[in-house]
C-alpha cells in the first residue's frame, strides 16, 4: 500500500514538474497582414508585414520568419528580404518584419502562412510557428475607381437629419425674434 502511494505521489510529481517546463517556455505568435498598391499602371505591389509576438514566459532563441509563399515566377523582390533570423525574443516582446513585392501578373493568389522556427534551451528540436493566413489576392483586378464625394456622403448619411433638426429650430427662432414688416407698417399708420 505504502509502495503504491509513493509511486502515485512520484507520478504526480513528475506531471507537475513537466507542467512547469511547459508553463516555462516561449509561445510565439505571428500576424501577416497584406496591403496593395498600384505605383503605375500595369504594375501591383504588395507590401507584406510579419509581426511576431512571443505571448510565452520564457525567451526564444535563434528566431527565423521565412515566408516563401511568393512564387518567383509572378513576384519580384523590390524591398527587404522573405526571411529574416532575431537573435532572440524576450516574453512579452514583439518583432516586426516587412518587404515589398512587385507583380506585372494578373490573377488570383492565395498566400500560405509564414513559417517561424526558434530554439528553445530545454529541448534540442527546433520549435516551429506558422503566421496567419492571408485572404486571397485579386492581383491587378479591376477596381472601380475612388469617388470624390464618398466622404460628403457618409457625412451627409450620419449628421444630414441633425443637421436639418438644427436648421429648422434656428429658423423658427430667426422668424419668431425677428419683427414682421406687416406689423411694422401697421405700427407707422397709427401714429
Amino acid at each position: 500500500m505504502a509502495r503504491s502511494l509513493a509511486l502515485v505521489a512520484l507520478l504526480l510529481l513528475g506531471l507537475a514538474a513537466a507542467a512547469a517546463s511547459a508553463a516555462d517556455a516561449p509561445f510565439v505568435v505571428a500576424h501577416k497582414k497584406v496591403s496593395l498598391s498600384r505605383p503605375k499602371p500595369g504594375v501591383e505591389r504588395v507590401a507584406v508585414s510579419l509581426d511576431l509576438y512571443n505571448q510565452g514566459s520564457a525567451t526564444a532563441y535563434d528566431v527565423t520568419i521565412n515566408d516563401d509563399s511568393w512564387p518567383t515566377e509572378a513576384f519580384e523582390l523590390v524591398t527587404g528580404e522573405k526571411s529574416k533570423t532575431l537573435e532572440r525574443l524576450d516574453p512579452g516582446a514583439t518583432a516586426s518584419h516587412t518587404f515589398v513585392l512587385e507583380t506585372k501578373t494578373q490573377g488570383r493568389f492565395q498566400g500560405s502562412p509564414a513559417v517561424i522556427t526558434y530554439r528553445v534551451p530545454t529541448k534540442t528540436a527546433l520549435q516551429e510557428a506558422y503566421s496567419t493566413p492571408i485572404f486571397p489576392l485579386d492581383i491587378l483586378a479591376e477596381r472601380p475607381p475612388e469617388k470624390k464625394f464618398e466622404w460628403a456622403k457618409r457625412l451627409v448619411a450620419k449628421y444630414g437629419s441633425l443637421v436639418s433638426v438644427v436648421s429648422f429650430v434656428c429658423l423658427f427662432i430667426y422668424l419668431v425674434a425677428s419683427p414682421s414688416k406687416s406689423s411694422s407698417k401697421a405700427s407707422k399708420k397709427r401714429r
